[in-house]
Parts: C-alpha cells; structure tokens; sequence
C-alpha cells in the first residue's frame, strides 16, 4: 500500500500503482470524467500513469493551469496527425502549450499552406479527436528513437534526439501520430470538442536565424463549444482594444523607423497621460521616504562586470559604444541597479542610516530580436519605476511588506482589482543559471515568502522564474478580459551589495554587508501604458486623462463665453480644450466621443444669458445643466475619488 497526499491534506491509502483516474474516480465519477492530468510531487503526469510510491497528488481539470497546459499540448499532437494526413511528408519541430493555446512548428516541404486552409485542417481536427485514441506513453532507447525519425525523415526531431540522455527519451501516440514528447497528456482525444486556428507565421528552427524558417501554426482549443464561442468574441473585443490601435486613436504614442525599431516616441497627450503616473507614484514614494536620483543612460563596460549583468546579458545587448581612448568600452545602460549601488557607495553609510530608498525612473536599453517587439509591451527603449532599497537583514521583511503595501496601492488606484502573486525561486537542479551563495539564495527566498504570507496574498510559487541574483515576487494582473499580465516586481538580492562591496557600520563597530531589494510596481512605463490602455480601453481614470473636458460651443456667437469657461476650469487645475471648428454639435459631439473625452461642455444662447454650462458624458449622454463652479468641484470630487 502506499500513501496519496491530497490538497486539503487528507491522506488516502491506495495499492500500489493506482493511477491519478482511479483515486478520483474513488471520490467522485463527475471528478473523474473531468480529470485531464494529475501532479505528483510537483510533475505533472498523464491521469493514467502508475504511481508506486507515497506521493502528494493533485488532480488537474480545465480549471487548472496545468490541465489546461496539458490540454492545449495534447491539442498540439492532434494538429500535427491532421496535418500529416493532410500532407503527407510533413516534417515536426516542436508543439508546446503556450498562454493562448498552442502552437506546432512545421516544414511542410514541398505544400504551400496559408490561412485559406485553415477550414479544412479544423475539419481533419475535429474528425480525429471524435476518434477518441488514446494518448499512449512509451519509453525508448535513443538508438530506437534515431531509428525511428531517421526512417521518417525527420532532422528537426533527430536534432532534438541529440541532446537527450538515454533513458530519458519517451513517445507519446494517439491514432496514427507518434510523436517524440515528455509528456504528459490527456487520456483521450475526444475531450476536445472545439478547435480555432489562430495565425500562420514564420519561426527560425530554434530561434536560429541561420537555420530553415519553419511554419508556425497557432491553435487554441477547448472541452466545450460555447467556451470557444467566448474565446472568440473576446478576441473581437481585444482587437478593439489593442494599444497600437488605440494609441494611434487616440494620439498617445507612435514609432519611426528612422528613430529605430522598438524606440517609442510619446506624442504631447501620452506624454501628459505618462507625466500623471510618475508624478502619482513620486507622490506616494515621498511619503514612503523614497529619495529620487537621476543616473547616466550609459555606463563603463566594467560597471557591468562587476554586477554581473555583462556575463549574463553581454551577447544579447547593444553592442559597446567605443572611444576614442584605446581599449575604453560603454554600453546602454540595461538596468538602473548598477548605478545605484554606485550612489549608495559615495559615503560611508552606518546601521543607523538604513533603509535607504532610491528612487529612479530610468530609461534602459535591451536588444530585443526584432520579431519580439509588439508596441509599447516588447521594445528596446523602456523607463522602469525602479528604486532600490538598501536595508539591514533585519529590516528585510519589513521592507519588502512596505512594497507590496506600495504595489497594491498603485494596483487600487488603477482599476486592476484581480491578481495573483507569483513567488519566483531559483531551479535548484541548475544552481549554475545563478550567482550567489546557497545561504544567501536561502535567506532571500525564505523572507519573499514569510511576507507574502504575512499580507495575505494569494500566491503561486514557481521553481526557475527567479532573476540571476535573487529571487522575486512577481504580480501577474488579469485585465478586463482576464488576459494576464505580469506588471510590479520585487526582488531581494545579497548578491550585488557582495560583488560591489557595499558596507555598512554596525552597532558593534564592524563592517556589514546591506542586503539590496528591487522593486517596480509599474514594471516598464511602456508596458504598463499598453496593458492600461486595453484594460480600460482608453477610457482612463478621470485623474489620468490628458483632456478631461472640450467645451463644445453651438456656433461662433457663443466663442467668448466657451473661451471663459475654458480659462475658469483651467484656473482650478482641470485639463482641457475647445473645439472652435465651424462644424454642427452633433459633429462635435460624435468627435469627442470617439477622442474619449470624459467630459463636453455644450454652450448655446440658454447657457451664456444664464452662466451655466450644459454637461454630456462620455458614453452615457446628458447629465444636466449646472455652475461652472458646481462643474468644477464635481470633476474635483471624482478625481479625488479615482486618485
């Protein structure tokens, strides 16, 4: 007998080798018909594989992020046996899960394929997972394995071959496919019941450019035909929203090829809209006792060295800007951390100084490939909301709980009301990925999750996610879609206070090492923008909009008066415009609408004889005359209110 560990920390006793099915069907047939896969001590396995030892086991329904992994990669084998039997010859590289559904790299060789055909491979799709095979697992040796492909004629699956031990390499087949894959899967092909090709694209085998270009074909899939019918129509919706489109719209931000890929220009209302967040954060930074600074957008090559950010990210940046001094070598500057822990050494520093909270919003620089960049949410050229706090190990916890307070603060105010915390900690099977010592790895990632803890976050730990100094506290954010996001960050680190010997006087007299922590709680300003813009679809808080008003007058007879009421609410500090086209209301009025403006002001003979204005509301029409004054203090109130 063995002992089966479930989630509410019940144990069950089974006999050996029952299968992750069999221990739900124990509690629940309905459970049971549901269950696409299981995690056993933290794998995922296939429902149906036999466990022998003790284990902790959850089951994983579509309700779950490994189910539906598990789902969408066996929906990958699927497309690839429709294609195989659609085109024969068709060659395999790799078929992963992805966020979104999944995606299988093809060379289809001689076969032209476009999106035209997506119609008759949904079919193909839908024929063979009523089919209802099996997903089975069967380990081979890697001579089987090359024997196998090599008779297929598949270098892209031999190439992968290569780097695997023997021993380790497994298949997995349904139908007629089988398919080089560690699994796992669901038990059956038929709990697929609806199928949507997304997009055709091209993809370098392994992100090589010098390598063949592969078709990339993008698939998501689901257990029930109304959720693919909800896919869709959010889907529709996202494209309304997308912040390339609205960003265009609505005058916030555009991109020139001549200035550079992936460098953003913000026009005059993004810039506004963009100056109100760093001016909101700054405020709640000052009363958190954060000090601003301002550092350089480049620094010497040896800064970079000695942080480590050289030896891990040097090959992927921008190359060096190089001298006229023989041997002398700057690079962009592609974190504000560096030159942080420069500021931090200008003068001794004693136990009685710290905390220490820096603050920068600093523009940094990464290479990103250019088939990454996607708007303002993949770019080269980014402005974090970065600080840095240098603090005792005592005061560690306490800090980092201060950060999150700050995240949350800025999440509330923003609208975002549905996240998650996701504690990122080092793969401790590739140490080597890594830098810094066992003990101060241990420190760090204990500290992320007491705090964690001790605010009561609701949390998701996640081995391998973790920066190259330090393990992190990741908020990954649904929006008003339930698309996620990862947006603020924070991150503990004893190994850069290490590599520049940062120092401090203890009580003792002694010198001490502070430990360093990272935080963002915007993350990029550019990514932030993006995931607002759609979050709201454009539609931001009052306190946020570049225009919060257009005074709107019925003809050029009412001009002066339009243009005193313009003056007087902009003397109380409220953003907006006049619109003095010679064009009907009506025009106006659809104009502004579209422009997202929150507020029109219509001004006509009853509201100049009378001193009052007319007041419209973006999207929901008229709310009623009133004062310029009563006006004013009704935008004041609701800015208040939203900020």
């Amino acid at each position: 007998m063995i002992k089966i560990t479930l989630p509410d920390g019940s144990i069950k006793e089974f006999e050996q080798g029952i299968t992750a099915h069999q221990i739900a069907l124990s509690i629940s047939e309905g459970l049971a018909r549901n269950v696409l896969a299981a995690e056993v001590d933290g794998q995922t396995w296939d429902s149906n594989r036999p466990i022998t030892d003790d284990a902790i086991v959850k089951l994983l329904t579509w309700n779950d992020a490994g189910g539906k992994a598990t789902f969408w990669h066996s929906s990958a084998h699927v497309l690839a046996e429709a294609l195989e039997a659609l085109y024969p010859g068709t060659k395999f590289g790799i078929g992963p899960a992805i966020e979104t559904g999944f995606y299988y790299d093809v060379d289809f060789g001689d076969h032209e394929i476009s999106s035209d055909d997506f119609k008759r491979i949904e079919d193909k799709y839908l024929e063979l997972a009523r089919a209802k095979a099996e997903f089975s697992r069967t380990a081979v040796t890697k001579a089987h394995a090359i024997d196998y492909f090599t008779l297929k004629g598949d270098e892209y699956k031999l190439d992968l071959i290569k780097d695997l031990p023997d021993g380790s390499i497994t298949f997995y087949q349904q139908g007629n496919f089988t398919d080089l894959c560690r699994g796992p899967h669901i038990p059956n092909t038929s709990f697929i019941k609806a199928v949507k090709l997304t997009n055709i694209a091209g993809a370098y085998w392994r992100g090589d450019e010098t390598k063949k270009q592969l078709t990339r074909i993008y698939g998501v899939t689901f257990p029930k035909q109304s959720e693919l019918t909800e896919y869709l129509l959010m889907i529709e919706e996202a494209k309304k929203r997308d912040h390339r489109k609205l960003g265009k719209e609505l005058e916030l931000f555009t991109f020139s090829d001549k200035v550079g890929m992936g460098l953003p220009l913000w026009l005059p209302k993004g810039t506004a809209l963009r100056e109100r967040l760093v001016s909101f954060l700054q405020k709640a930074q000052q009363k958190a006792g954060y000090e601003q600074v301002i550092t350089p957008h480049i620094g010497h090559k040896n800064l970079y060295i000695t942080s480590g950010h050289y030896e891990k990210y040097g090959a992927d940046a921008f190359q060096p800007i190089k001298t006229p001094q023989e041997g002398e070598e700057f690079f962009l500057k592609p974190m504000n951390c560096p030159h942080h822990c420069e500021i931090y050494k200008f003068k001794p520093r004693s136990y009685k100084d710290l905390p220490i909270r820096l603050a920068e919003f600093g523009t940094v620089y990464r290479y990103e490939q250019s088939g990454e960049l996607h708007g303002l949410t993949r770019v080269r050229g980014f402005t974090q909301d970065d600080a840095h706090i240098f603090c005792r190990p005592d005061q560690v916890k306490d800090e980092f709980k201060k950060v999150i307070d700050l995240v949350l603060y800025v999440f509330k105010a923003l609208g975002f009301e549905n996240y998650t915390a996701q504690i990122s900690l080092r793969d401790p099977a590739k140490k080597a990925k890594y830098i810094g010592s066992d003990e101060n790895w241990h420190l760090s990632e204990t500290a992320i999750i007491e705090a964690a803890e001790e605010k009561g976050l609701n949390t998701i730990t996640v081995l391998g996610e973790a920066a190259f100094y330090g393990p992190k506290l990741d908020f990954m954010v649904k929006d008003a879609l339930g698309r996620k996001w990862q947006l603020g960050t924070i991150q503990v680190d004893y190994n850069l206070p290490e590599r520049f010997e940062l120092e401090y006087t203890g009580s003792d007299n002694l010198k001490h090492r502070p430990v360093m922590i990272h935080r963002a709680p915007f993350g990029s300003l550019e990514r932030f923008v993006a995931v607002l813009i759609e979050h709201c679809a454009g539609n931001f808080p009052l306190w946020l909009m570049p225009e919060q008003f257009i005074v709107l007058p019925i003809s050029e007879k009412y001009e002066e008066y339009a243009k005193s009421v313009l003056d007087s609410l902009n003397n109380n500090d409220i953003c907006g415009l006049i619109d003095l086209r010679d064009e009907k209301i009506g025009r106006k009025i659809r104009d502004a609408e579209i422009k997202k403006i929150p507020y029109m002001i219509v001004i006509g003979e009853k509201e100049m004889l009378s001193g009052i204005v007319s007041v419209r509301k973006h999207s929901e029409g008229d709310i009623g005359e009133m004062t310029i004054d009563a006006f004013a203090n009704h935008l004041k109130q609701e800015i208040k209110i939203s900020n």
